[in-house]
């Protein structure tokens, strides 16, 4: 019997392409489906409602220092047309005070707005982004944080708190202070209870007096009450706000403690990366814009305030005595040396904080201080 041979070289061949086809289509069929996966994912995150609770350290709609959080809320609505949604809340609404580092780092709340120097207790160097006395003004605080490198030591150091801090207002140099008393020398220092925060709180209390930290609405009752001799709070506009020239007789500048006080919004890392990009850069831009317009408002209002108090209300205004200013400064200087050799973080900031200042300081001197002095000339030829 003839048997005829079969050839197998094409059969083999011809599986082999339809086995690559089919994967092949397999393959294409995957990759659509992911991308219809991802493009669905991305339709869902881009057009998905976000609701955030931000807590402050202020009352509600305090002036100044209260509205840089309500314009953040308003200019987050607006240029994300509904789909981020930013509630305010005052200071003892949802958290004291005093918790909002605390309620925005666990999550509690979505953003605070309130002051880096509050948290000195968890984290000395966060005072550096807020004010350090007889150090940068709101200028120059504004320059080292966005093109000095300020800002990206400020995250560094809250990341380990869950917390991206950003700029959040400025209130310019602030004035010394409401005191019962007057000082005219280093030894009425001494043994005076005043409310001040931060570092220029450190250096009072090596003066001999005892700095406490109040919150705000409670200052014109521990004025009253005699709980606190002297208290400072900001300046003219949010003071006369106050009523502080009800409880207290003399006015005293200029703001050795706060010369160029930076207020901080802060937000929780997970809540922030939980956004979509373009969430997150309109956060950040917003955050920038009610920075910026908090120093406007005060360059505007401060000295008609100012006015107001001395000669409506006949406030003592008055210049602290240059030796006093000048122990001060010898204690602070000291003060911060010795902080810096015990704490590593501090003296990092310290030393960072340091060369930008100088830098600017050169600069300032035949550019600020330089047109300062012009323009005084030139008034006393008018006068």
């Amino acid at each position: 019997m003839n048997t005829q041979k079969i050839n197998w070289y094409p059969i083999v061949i011809l599986g082999l392409l339809a086995l690559l086809v089919a994967t092949f289509a397999a393959l294409v069929y995957r990759s659509a489906g992911d991308q219809s996966q991802n493009a669905a994912s991305a339709f869902t995150r881009q057009d998905a409602q976000y609701e955030w609770k931000l807590v402050t350290t202020w009352p509600k709609n305090f002036p100044g220092l209260g509205s840089a959080p309500e314009r953040f809320a308003r200019l987050v609505d607006e240029m994300s047309a509904g789909r981020l949604q930013v509630k305010v809340l005052g200071a003892g609404e949802l958290v004291p005070a005093m918790g909002v580092f605390g309620a925005v780092s666990d999550g509690a709340a979505q953003m605070g707005h309130g002051a880096a120097y509050y948290w000195k207790g968890k984290l000395p160097a966060a005072q550096f982004f807020t004010a350090v006395p007889f150090g940068l003004n709101a200028q120059e605080m504004n320059g080292w944080l966005h093109y000095g490198g300020g800002l990206e030591l400020w995250r560094e150091i809250y990341a380990p708190f869950n917390l991206i801090p950003f700029a959040g207002g400025s209130t310019g140099v602030q004035m010394a202070g409401w005191f019962n008393k007057e000082i005219n020398s280093v030894d009425d220092l001494r043994g005076l209870k005043m409310r001040i925060p931060g570092l220029g709180g450190e250096v009072l209390n090596r003066a001999g007096g005892t700095a406490v930290t109040i919150p705000g609405g409670e200052l014109y009752t521990a004025l009253q009450t005699g709980v606190i001799d002297a208290t400072e709070w900001v300046g003219p506009y949010n003071d006369l706000a106050f009523g502080f020239h009800q409880v207290a007789k003399y006015y005293y500048y200029p703001g050795w403690h706060e010369p160029g006080s930076v207020l901080e919004f802060i937000v929780n890392k997970d809540a922030y990366e939980s956004l979509p990009e373009d969430l997150q850069a309109i956060v950040s831009a917003a955050a920038r814009d009610a920075s910026q317009d908090m120093l406007d408002e005060y360059t505007a209002r401060n000295n008609k305030a100012l006015r107001e108090l001395v000669d409506n209300h006949e406030v003592q205004l008055r210049r602290l005595p240059d030796d006093v200013i000048a122990y001060l400064a010898k204690i602070n200087r000291e003060m911060m040396e010795e902080t810096a050799a015990k704490d590593p973080v501090f003296a990092r900031v310290y030393e960072a904080f340091k060369a930008f200042g100088a830098e600017a300081a050169a600069y300032h001197e035949i550019s600020e201080r330089a047109y300062y002095d012009t323009r005084e000339l030139n008034q006393l030829k008018q006068d």
